[in-house]
């Protein structure tokens, strides 16, 4: 290819990817829906968008690398303290009984509908195991099941990504090498593959800690270095045993996640965009290789394929893997129901296909279309479908909105508790350990980890965080994290104002949303509250004494309605009230004003 070709083939490739995503937002439906056909219609029409032609060999690393990155941010959204009782017993047995119930009866239609060689079906079939973080987890940010069922869901699609990639790295050896014979030195070979990748994340967490603990990078250099350290590990793991780096990249993201004190600051945002971007440009290129001669004689029987996966083999594993567990029956519906191939599937075909074909192996020519359409076929029923599905399981998460209350004063807990009495489910983040432990004691949800974390990004996906109330008695802190906040959280990001005589570095003058007003600052909170004031709840429609201040309104769907200088909300039919009461025998008097005032 010459230059300007080059040029026109990763800038078309580009554009495409960013302008699709920007359309499915628009649409809100997921990326996929729209990346997919328009990087199989861009190929089919542009020859410079062949991402073999533009990268040559370098292609299929560059493609297994990108894929580790991309679930190295998946690890680090796996809260392992969320993965006990039966919610683990379900994730487990998804992994091993979903890859092999998928694998053996993917093999079998494989074989029988698209007419394929046993090889290139077994080789199908282990392509076809995996589905994927970066499908489930979109579908799951719009239909918003129950909590614990979308923990389920995020583990097993994050795990089963590395467990599906091995697999099928090890299938295409064994068929390329001994015609698909010798299959018991299989097991053996798996094993050796998840130990070079556990020691490669380890290797990689050690790494990753002496970056970021010891040396202390600060927040640009701590990013780049998490990124260089993923690429780096995963890239040697491939090259001792090839797809291993994928169960490094896991390994690496969960021990960042959840070892103590192994918080870094802001990496949520980053990787965020950077895997967004790099599902946008696989899919593309991907799809861009998919030649409408190659579905001449495979759409008809893939989609065949894609229904036996999705009505037979989907609700065999879900019924198997939940069998004795406490899950209702809806949950174990939904589990049914929630299947799509993603990005591994489509790298591994795309990686391994040609290579078969080479070979001379029947049907092999099929593995990479089949894939397409499965991948096309999953996506789209599923989005299409699953919100419907959930609602008619009853498996929704109520639409109440899940405050974020940031502080631990004890008049900032009562007032989680008060919230939580009126039906909130109520989660808390507090900095110092005494005012985690009151938190704690009183029985509210507490966030793990760094505020960040847990305000933005997949960790409030998976909370349902809906709005964030900055309440610490440092009104700096407030101030600074809520401008920080307010670019990242979907939902509002309100603070307690500070005293109009404070001095403050930035509080007094960062404008946004303060809470209660200028008077009731949160000094004036903490004040009164230590001379006796508390936190009530009452029906909105009862008349509340005149020296009462109004905190929130509780609507009666759910809604938390915050009261700002600005937003005085008005009580409707069903409303709670959150108040705060005086003390017994009256309001304190206002402090004196500072000399000079």
């Amino acid at each position: 290819m010459t230059t300007n070709q080059v040029f026109i083939g990763v800038g078309l490739t580009l554009v495409l990817a960013v302008g699709s995503q920007i359309l499915a937002g628009r649409l809100r439906i997921p990326a996929l829906i729209v990346l997919l056909p328009v990087g199989f219609t861009a190929g089919a029409l542009v020859d410079d968008l062949d991402p073999q032609r533009l990268l040559g060999p370098a292609f299929s690393p560059l493609v297994s690398l990108a894929v580790a990155v991309i679930l190295y941010d998946a690890g680090l959204g796996l809260d392992l303290g969320k993965l006990k009782g039966h919610t683990r017993v379900v994730v487990v047995r998804l992994i091993w009984i979903g890859v092999l119930v998928s694998w053996v009866l993917g093999t079998l239609v494989a074989i029988l509908l698209l007419d394929m060689d046993r090889r290139a079906a077994v080789m199908l079939g282990a392509i076809l195991v995996v589905s994927g973080p970066t499908v489930v987890g979109p579908l799951l940010g719009l239909v918003r099941p129950k909590q614990r069922l979308q923990h389920i869901l995020v583990w097993e699609g994050s795990l089963i990504d590395p467990v599906g990639g091995i697999l099928g790295a090890l299938v295409f050896h064994l068929v390329e090498a001994s015609g698909g014979r010798h299959a018991g030195f299989g097991a053996v070979k798996f094993l050796g593959s998840v130990g070079v990748g556990l020691a490669g994340g380890v290797v990689g967490a050690a790494l990753l800690w002496v970056l970021l603990r010891v040396l202390r990078l600060g927040e640009v250099l701590g990013t780049t270095a998490q990124l260089a350290a993923v690429i780096a590990v995963a890239a040697f793991c491939d090259v001792v045993r090839e797809d291993t780096g994928l169960i490094a990249a896991v390994v690496m993201g969960l021990a960042v996640a959840n070892l103590p004190r192994f918080d870094v600051p802001a990496r949520r945002p980053f990787f965020e965009t950077l895997v967004s971007l790099i599902l946008g440009l696989l899919f593309i290129s991907i799809s861009a290789t998919v030649t409408p001669q190659s579905l001449r004689h495979v759409v008809l029987p893939a989609l065949g394929l894609a229904v036996v996966l999705v009505i037979v083999v989907r609700p065999l594993v879900a019924v198997l893997s939940t069998l004795g567990t406490d899950l209702s029956r809806g949950e174990r519906g939904f589990i049914g129901w929630m299947a799509p191939r993603g990005i591994v599937a489509a790298a591994t075909a795309s990686t391994f296909s040609a290579a078969l074909v080479a070979r001379g192996i029947g049907g092999a020519s099929k593995i990479l279309p089949a894939t397409f359409v499965v991948i096309v076929a999953t996506v789209t029923l599923y989005g299409l479908t699953a919100s419907a599905v959930a609602r008619r399981l009853g498996v929704v998460r109520p639409a109440r909105s899940r405050p974020l209350l940031v502080g631990g004063e004890q008049w900032v807990v009562d007032l989680g508790l008060a919230l939580r009495s009126a039906g909130l489910p109520v989660l808390m983040w507090a900095g110092l350990e005494q005012q985690r432990e009151r938190i704690g004691q009183a029985g509210l949800d507490l966030a793990p980890g760094e505020l960040l974390a847990a305000a933005t990004g997949e960790g409030a996906e998976l909370e349902g965080i809906t709005a964030v109330f900055l309440l610490t008695a440092e009104d700096d802190f407030n101030a600074l994290a809520a401008t920080i906040l307010r670019g990242s959280v979907e939902g509002s990001v309100h603070r307690v104002g500070a005293p109009r005589e404070s001095l403050g570095v930035v509080a007094p003058f960062i404008g946004g949303e303060v809470l209660f007003g200028t008077e009731l600052t949160g000094a004036v909170l903490t004040r009164r509250y230590g001379d006796g004031a508390s936190i009530v709840t009452r029906p909105a429609d009862q008349a509340a004494p005149a020296d009462w201040d109004t905190l929130f309104l509780v609507r009666g769907d759910g809604r938390l309605d915050p009261v700002t200088e600005e937003n005085r909300p008005l009580p409707g039919p069903g409303d709670f009230a959150v108040l705060l009461a005086p003390a017994p025998g009256g309001r304190p008097a206002a402090p004196p004003a500072p000399a000079g005032v």
